[in-house]
């Protein structure tokens, strides 16, 4: 990987520990010549404790990216680290716990408001509150988990995460004039932080190791870290709207 982002300046949110897709990407980003800033929000020292982890020192901005305050001023801290933004990695997604684990049907509003605002509208938000970051050839990511279909357990985030898609989507076709792309890198499960505070989410495991034609390893998120460090790059000039699955295959097969 090294130098495929040479130059790029990167931000990437959703680093809370060693063991997320976005830590492996921001390692793999400084690795491949990246300057990377992170963000973080709620418990700072924990994201300052991680980020020691990575290659390079990498600073670290507040970002609650629920509040217009935050989003607002969010150019000029990212301004104090560097003049601008070649690429925005998306990873961020949170939802109540009353919405998960099989309570679609008693999940209330607010609760569900909450799931989209924080894994859905936020992406839209990141995006514009970076774009004037942001120059012809920029590349938006963003993470998501299959939202073709209708997982146990998964409810509500399930449907924040077709709204992502969809969102990345539309912030293809309206950021694409400005020569900037939307694209999304669609993870099989891994023991991620997020991951395990879904209720049941292990029940996916087996059946994912088992049968995804390529196999596939729960602990591991390198695959996942590649794809979106290629998208980031600029190996894919032509490519938005798109989603990347990284899930050992599991996604094409039927019964």
């Amino acid at each position: 990987m090294s130098g495929l982002l040479a130059g790029k300046r990167l931000l990437v949110t959703g680093v809370i520990t060693d063991a997320s897709i976005a830590f492996s990407t921001a390692k793999l980003a400084q690795e491949s010549g990246a300057t990377v800033i992170l963000t973080g929000y709620g418990r700072l020292s924990l994201v300052e404790r991680i980020a020691k982890r990575l290659p390079q020192p990498a600073p670290i901005i507040e970002l609650d990216v629920t509040s217009p305050d935050h989003l607002a001023g969010l150019p000029d801290k990212v301004r104090e680290h560097t003049d601008g933004l070649d690429g925005v990695v998306h990873s961020i997604g949170f939802a109540p716990q009353s919405v998960l684990g099989g309570e679609f049907l008693n999940a209330q509003w607010d609760d569900v408001a909450t799931a989209l605002h924080v894994s859905t509208y936020s992406y839209k938000s990141l995006a514009t509150a970076c774009l004037p970051l942001m120059q012809p050839g920029g590349s938006i990511v963003g993470l998501t988990f299959d939202a073709t279909k209708a997982w146990p357990v998964y409810d509500w985030m399930g449907v924040a995460k077709a709204g992502l898609e969809s969102a990345s989507r539309y912030l293809a076709l309206h950021l694409g004039k400005q020569g900037i792309r939307s694209n999304l890198v669609s993870a099989g499960p891994l023991r991620t932080m997020a991951a395990k505070s879904i209720p049941g989410f292990e029940q996916f495991e087996d059946a994912w190791v088992e049968r995804a034609p390529l196999g596939w390893d729960l602990d591991d998120k390198e695959p996942a870290a590649k794809a979106v460090c290629a998208l980031l790059s600029d190996w894919f000039p032509a490519t938005t709207g798109e989603i990347v699955h990284v899930d050992g295959g599991y996604h094409a097969l039927g019964a």
